[in-house]
């Protein structure tokens, strides 16, 4: 018995090993005794594992599997719960064992029998609670089973659905409450002229109307058309804000083995702890502004749609997002957004310079002249906010004038050392930019207060770092 127990167990039970291997000592008695009996019976004994084994891989018995996610995404380190309904859909009988096969993050697949025994209409019904630490998508399933054949002779495994996708979104940082929304305000409404013509002073105004008040009266527009002119009532538009997300491979990877492409379940994502803590940065940013009615565009580096390579992006061409339909979709494009651009192996921390520049020469460069023309069109409506990798001074020089595109301008770059930014963020500051540099460990409530409360917030800051976090004017 103990041998049996060591032959392989996907493909017989321990009774079908057993009579293979009476099988084979009838057939060797039979060649030593020249006994036809014996010979027969061999031959039976093994013919019969054989063909059970064959029909149990050709008459499959068939399942119908509904599996549901609640809720269908779920927030980093949050719990979405599982379920699961299975049906037989053919010809079957006796109880099966069912396993759902998991990725490694999340832990022991559950295993399951079927039908249970609170199985109503054919149907039973199973569930289950999964729960991940970092974002992206991830299949569950599918659901296998181990089946036998009537004689319990022979096994097989195998799947009987496809799995499904589970998408983890990060989970939004909650920041304080500051006054970076400007002269629109925090309350979800702003005023604003109208502009569609090249003179404000003519899409400013309009002819005078009776019962318009005197103090209305636009006196250069008057002088100019010659009758009367008077100042248009503004119009109440929702605020907006345009967020620049980099995700450049060049930008988030500096030193060996600073990127890393966590593949043990088949999920390949390339990222890095600093470009983790820039998603998540995108993340709080939209979550803290949808709050307040804002209506967002999200552009990456070189102006095209910041999600337009995320596979878990539910329009990867959109700009725009509006409401709380639309923070969903942008949770879900970050769920599994990555770095992009050439792959250079970083072979010391010495050459990580040169590499750098070498990967700038080899793509289309960043904020150049078709990140400019998509803020222009949007020209102060709203606050600019960038969340950059580690860029290159020169980087710095040509986003720094489209600080003038947005009622305000806020930059975070995140770089694996932020004290060595200082001629960046002084580039940056020179165009207009609230500009401050932090690493991996940062607090991101505490960059986000610095744009509000300067150098106050720098001491803060400086606290942060001494536990750790690090922020870097």
């Amino acid at each position: 018995m103990a041998l049996l127990d060591k032959l392989p167990g996907h493909l017989f039970s321990t009774r079908g090993w057993g009579l293979l291997s009476a099988g084979i000592i009838s057939l060797l008695c039979a060649q030593i005794m020249g006994r036809r009996d014996l010979l027969t019976l061999g031959v039976l004994l093994i013919v019969l594992p054989l063909i059970s084994l064959a029909g149990i891989r050709v008459l499959k018995p068939k399942f119908q599997i509904y599996r549901e996610f609640n809720p269908s995404s779920v927030e980093t380190s949050s719990t979405t719960t599982v379920r699961l309904a299975v049906a037989r859909s053919g010809i079957g009988a006796g109880r099966v064992i069912m396993e759902e096969r998991l990725p490694p993050r999340f832990g022991e697949s559950p295993a399951f029998r079927f039908p249970a025994k609170s199985a109503a209409g054919g149907t039973s019904r199973y569930e289950y609670h999964l729960r991940s630490g970092k974002r992206g998508q991830f299949v569950i399933g599918p659901v296998t089973a181990e089946f036998t054949d009537p004689f319990g002779l022979s096994l097989h495994r195998h799947s009987i659905d496809d799995g499904d996708t589970l998408t983890v979104t990060p989970a939004a940082v909650e920041l304080p409450v500051t006054g970076l929304a400007g002269a629109r305000g925090n309350d979800g409404i702003t005023a604003t002229r109208i502009r569609a013509n090249p003179s404000d002073d003519d899409v400013m105004t309009r002819e005078y109307r009776h019962g318009d008040p005197m103090r209305r009266v636009h006196w250069p527009a008057t002088a100019r058309h010659g009758a009367l002119m008077v100042r248009q009532e503004e119009s109440v538009t929702t605020p907006e804000a345009t967020i620049i997300l980099d995700q450049r491979f060049v930008a988030f990877s500096s030193g060996f083995g600073s990127v890393f492409s966590p593949g043990d379940d088949g999920h390949e994502l390339a990222s890095s702890e600093t470009f983790e803590w820039a998603v998540v940065a995108a993340m709080s940013i939209s979550a803290h502004l949808a709050e307040r009615n804002y209506s967002l565009r999200f552009l990456d580096a070189g102006g095209d749609p910041a999600f337009l390579h995320s596979p878990s992006a539910p329009a990867p061409e959109a700009e725009e997002y509006n409401g709380a339909g639309g923070l969903q979709s942008i949770a879900e494009s970050l769920a599994a957004i990555h770095l992009s651009g050439p792959h250079h192996a970083r072979r010391d921390h010495d050459a990580s310079h040169r590499d750098h520049a070498a990967a700038q020469d080899s793509g289309p460069k960043p904020f150049d002249d078709q990140l400019m023309d998509k803020l222009s069109a949007h020209r102060l409506r709203g606050p600019v906010l960038a969340v950059l990798g580690r860029i290159s001074l020169a980087e710095a020089r040509a986003l720094a004038p489209a600080a003038g595109f947005g009622a305000n301008a806020f930059a975070m770059v995140v770089a694996d050392k932020p004290g060595e930014c200082h001629d960046v963020l002084e580039a940056l500051r020179s165009g207009g930019w609230r500009a401050v540099a932090v690493d991996a460990t940062a607090s991101l409530r505490a960059a986000w207060s610095y744009f509000d409360e300067g150098d106050a917030a720098v001491a803060t800051a400086a606290a942060d770092v001494r536990r750790g976090a690090g922020v870097a004017r």
